[in-house]
């Protein structure tokens, strides 16, 4: 039996779980524990997640999955929840994130030195707290593995189910759950979308992300302080 803890926090994209979890769910021997700071409920566009575990009070974390969010600089910001990250992290055989929930292992000390995905606008970021920010799809370094954003998550699911049951659990599941991908457009990458589209997504988030640099930035300095 696995333990999988998925913690939330206000601002998640939840698809950056829920697909995750979909594939995850389906692994013979897998409980999956979803938590969150006294167990309150979340509310991620429109869907409130209930009856969520109390993150402070889990025992057993074999793998941690962060999924990401706008959410996730306030998440940084709360010492409670960074602390209760860290507990479940040192007793964890496998870290993992999707999107921008590696900044969240990033600020928790523990990415330093360690390659690591991330939503491309966001990536850069890493940087900030030591990660080694990496545009793959998926990134595996050591005992860590972590997905880019939102999507990619599904991807990142199924290279974590190989990594802990094997190819042929992965692809069982892959077939089970019908997942071959055939975009209408390829526009999923700021390398291949027109620019005049990445050009509409950089300003609908330029806001938000000048807003996130500078608190990750204090949070860092507070951190090397």
């Amino acid at each position: 039996m696995i333990t999988v803890v998925i913690p939330l926090y206000e601002g998640v994209t939840h698809l950056d779980f829920t697909g995750p979890h979909q594939f995850l769910s389906v692994l013979p021997d897998t409980d999956i524990v979803v938590a969150s700071l006294d167990g309150a409920p979340i509310t991620s566009h429109g869907l409130t997640f209930s009856a969520l575990a109390d993150l402070e009070t889990i025992e057993r974390c074999d793998l941690l999955c962060i999924p990401g969010g706008t959410g996730c600089v306030a998440a940084i910001e709360n010492t409670r929840f960074l602390s209760a990250i860290r507990r479940l992290a040192r007793g964890a055989q496998h870290l993992s994130s999707v999107c921008t929930g590696s900044l969240i292992l990033a600020a928790a000390g523990l990415l330093a030195g360690r390659r690591a995905a991330c939503h491309w606008a966001w990536r850069d970021l890493l940087s900030t707290f030591g990660a080694i920010p990496d545009d793959a799809r998926v990134v595996r370094d050591g005992n860590i593995i972590t997905g880019g954003g939102v999507t990619a998550g599904i991807d990142f699911a199924l290279a974590l189910i190989a990594q802990l049951r094997g190819a042929e659990a992965a692809q069982f599941i892959q077939l089970l759950l019908e997942y071959a991908p055939e975009p209408p457009f390829d526009a999923g990458l700021p390398e291949t979308a027109p620019p005049r589209i990445r050009e509409a997504v950089l300003n609908r988030m330029a806001a938000t992300l000048t807003d996130a640099e500078q608190r990750i930035g204090h949070v860092a300095r507070q951190l090397r302080a």
